[in-house]
C-alpha cells in the first residue's frame, strides 16, 4: 500500500511539466541565439530589452540562452523590438551545426555597438564621415 507521502509524490510526478525533446530544446536555443545576435546587432544591452518587452533583464538572459521558452507573443513583442520579422528567429534552423561567427563579424557588430553608444549626433556624423573616407577606393 502507498502511503499518503508517497502517493502525493506520484501525484505531482505526474503533474510535472514533461522534458523538451532533443530538437525542441535545440529549436529554442537557436532562436535565443538569434535574439541575442539582433539585439547586439542593434547595439542594446540585455536591460534595454527587457525593458522594451516589459520583462526583467534575468528573463531576457534566460530567453537568450534558451533556458526559458519564448511564446508566440512573447516572440511577437521582440521581434517589434528588434525591427525584425518573427521569421529571422528561426533563420538557419535545422541546419548541421550552429553558424560560426567569424573574427571579421565580430569586429563588424563591436563596431556598430560602439558607434550606438556614441551619444553626440557630430561625433556620430564625424565617425561615419571617416569610415566614408576610409572606404573610398
Amino acid at each position: 500500500m502507498i502511503s499518503t507521502s508517497e502517493s502525493e509524490l506520484v501525484q505531482v510526478k505526474r503533474m510535472a511539466k514533461p522534458k523538451r525533446g532533443r530538437s525542441t530544446a535545440a529549436i529554442d536555443d537557436h532562436v535565443g541565439a538569434r535574439i541575442r545576435e539582433r539585439r547586439i546587432m542593434l547595439g542594446l544591452t540585455q536591460q534595454q530589452l527587457a525593458e522594451m518587452i516589459g520583462v526583467t533583464y534575468q528573463q531576457a538572459h534566460k530567453y537568450e540562452r534558451g533556458i526559458n521558452r519564448v511564446s508566440a507573443g512573447r516572440l511577437f513583442e521582440i521581434a517589434r523590438a528588434l525591427s525584425a520579422p518573427i521569421s529571422y528567429f528561426y533563420e538557419g534552423v535545422g541546419q548541421a551545426g550552429p553558424k560560426q561567427i567569424t573574427p571579421h563579424q565580430r569586429m563588424l557588430l563591436e563596431i556598430a555597438r560602439n558607434f550606438a553608444e556614441i551619444r553626440n549626433e557630430k561625433h556620430q556624423e564625424a565617425v561615419s564621415q571617416l569610415a566614408r573616407a576610409l572606404s573610398a577606393r
